[in-house]
């Protein structure tokens, strides 16, 4: 069975379940889900984050793209969505879903692909902190 085609950044809230129905395969044993949502706290902010926003390349969604069709393979399907815009605290900012055979490769591909998007996907965030500092995360 081929890769789902879900690999989107959107400013559009995320839903788990569009995902899941993604990489829906009969052949599946395992489905392992990643949701990523706004915290309250960063080790490198001052005080506590009450939002951020999240800018991306143009090229970003053809990354992710890249992502999905290195991660997927024979018997493993991909969906991965980033959010951009302004998130609040408790908003979801990335869903990976991977379905798999068996759960260890669904594991395995899921951190992978999960680390792969926070590595080389170009989207930044600015982290507003509730005394009215703002700061850029993650800029090369």
């Amino acid at each position: 069975m081929s890769a789902s085609p879900l690999a989107r950044v959107t400013t559009d809230e995320l839903l788990l379940a569009e995902h899941l129905a993604a990489v829906d395969d009969p052949h599946a044993g395992a489905v392992v889900t990643f949701v990523g949502q706004i915290r309250d706290h960063d080790p490198e902010a001052a005080g506590r984050v009450v939002s951020l926003d999240y800018t991306a390349h143009p090229e970003a969604e053809r990354v992710l793209e890249g992502l999905v069709a290195t991660h997927a393979r024979d018997g493993v399907r991909v969906a991965v969505s980033h959010r951009i815009g302004h998130l609040e605290v408790g908003d979801i900012a990335l869903i990976a879903c991977v379905a798999s055979a068996h759960r260890g490769d669904a594991y395995d591909v899921s951190r992978s692909l999960v680390e792969a998007v926070k590595a080389e996907v170009p989207i930044w965030k600015q982290q507003h902190e509730a005394d009215g500092n703002a700061s850029w995360v993650g800029l090369p």
